[in-house]
Order: structure tokens, then C-alpha cells, then sequence
């Protein structure tokens, strides 16, 4: 018989190998676990949420996604400049505020003639005039585990000012804000 010369259309059967097996399952075994560890340090650690306001333009915008350190504070106490998330007066009905921290327990506060003072020095952490001092028209001393919290875009903020929210508890803070994601006037990066 003779063999007829041109194309060969024979398949050879592909085997999957045991080794195959084992590489494709510890590739799936490694993604599921690193999306389950991830999800788990966001739950206990950190969480997301939104500015709302422009109260802290031009730092961070409204509507603007941010990821705040709940743990941060479990170890160490807020200081000046920090960014923070906190439930006014430990109220859970309301959305989460987002202000700075320009004053710490033991310090006095004082806004006169639309400068903030912290300890009678000016503060560097408001650049303009205050237009509304609030309650701090008049010299406060910031009782253990108190901070007051201003928005850096300060006459558009209700803030420690206000007396319906005045100096924040520390048990009312829910965390520093680390990092926001990009918005339409913002970029993306660690908050300062």
C-alpha cells in the first residue's frame, strides 16, 4: 500500500498531568486566599467611606472615597494635623464626619479676631480668617480625651466650633484617614 504524501490531520490526545492539576489549584488556592485576607484586615482594620461637604477642600473633595486606619488609634492618641472620621457625639444616625485635628487634650483654644489660637500661640494648621468662632469665642481647655476638629476649608465647616458637636471625644473617632481615591478635582494618594 502506498502512503499518500500531503497534509496529516491527526490528533494526538492532549494528558493533563498530575502536576498540571496541582499548579492550577494552588494558583486558585492562592488568589481566594489573599482576596479573603484582604477582605478580613478591611473589616477589622481600616474601612471606606465618602467626604461629605467641601468642609475639607482642598485636602479632600465631596463625594471624594476615602480609607480610614480603625486600629491606629487603638495604640496611640491623635495628634495635631491628623485627619479623622468621627461620629458627632457618638451619634450613629448621621454620616461620618472628616475634619482635622487642631488641638489636643490639656490645650486652650482660642478664636479672636478670626485667628485660631492653640495655647496662645497661632496655629499653623488655618491659613484664613475665621468669620464664625463659635464656642470658641471664648478661651477652652480641652478635657482629657478631647479634640478640637476643624475643617481646613474652615468657613464652610460645621465643625468643633458648633455647639450641637464642640470638642470630639476620642471614643467617638473612628479612625485617621490614610489614603484617598482619585475624584475629579483630587488625585489619588496618602492624606496629609
Amino acid at each position: 500500500m502506498a502512503r499518500v504524501k500531503g497534509l496529516s490531520f491527526y490528533k494526538r490526545k492532549k494528558k493533563i498531568s498530575a502536576a498540571l492539576v496541582r499548579e492550577i489549584f494552588s494558583w486558585i488556592f492562592g488568589i481566594c486566599a489573599a482576596v479573603f485576607i484582604a477582605a478580613v484586615m478591611d473589616y477589622c482594620l481600616g474601612m471606606t467611606t465618602k467626604v461629605v461637604g467641601v468642609s475639607m477642600e482642598p485636602a479632600l473633595y465631596n463625594s471624594q472615597q476615602i480609607f480610614v486606619n480603625r486600629i491606629r488609634y487603638t495604640f496611640s492618641a491623635p495628634r495635631q494635623g491628623h485627619v479623622v472620621v468621627f461620629l458627632p457625639n457618638g451619634n450613629e444616625n448621621t454620616h461620618y464626619y472628616v475634619k482635622r485635628v487642631v488641638a489636643v487634650p490639656g490645650d486652650t483654644v482660642l478664636i479672636a479676631d478670626g485667628i485660631l489660637y492653640v495655647n496662645g500661640q497661632e496655629s499653623e494648621w488655618v491659613t484664613e480668617k475665621i468669620l464664625d468662632p463659635g464656642i470658641a469665642a471664648n478661651e477652652l481647655t480641652l478635657a482629657s480625651g478631647e479634640f478640637f476638629c476643624l475643617g481646613d476649608n474652615v468657613n464652610n465647616s460645621e465643625d468643633s466650633r458648633s455647639a450641637n458637636i464642640g470638642p470630639v471625644k476620642e471614643q467617638d473617632m473612628v479612625g485617621k484617614v490614610w489614603f484617598h481615591l482619585s475624584s475629579d478635582e483630587g488625585g489619588i494618594g496618602f492624606v496629609r
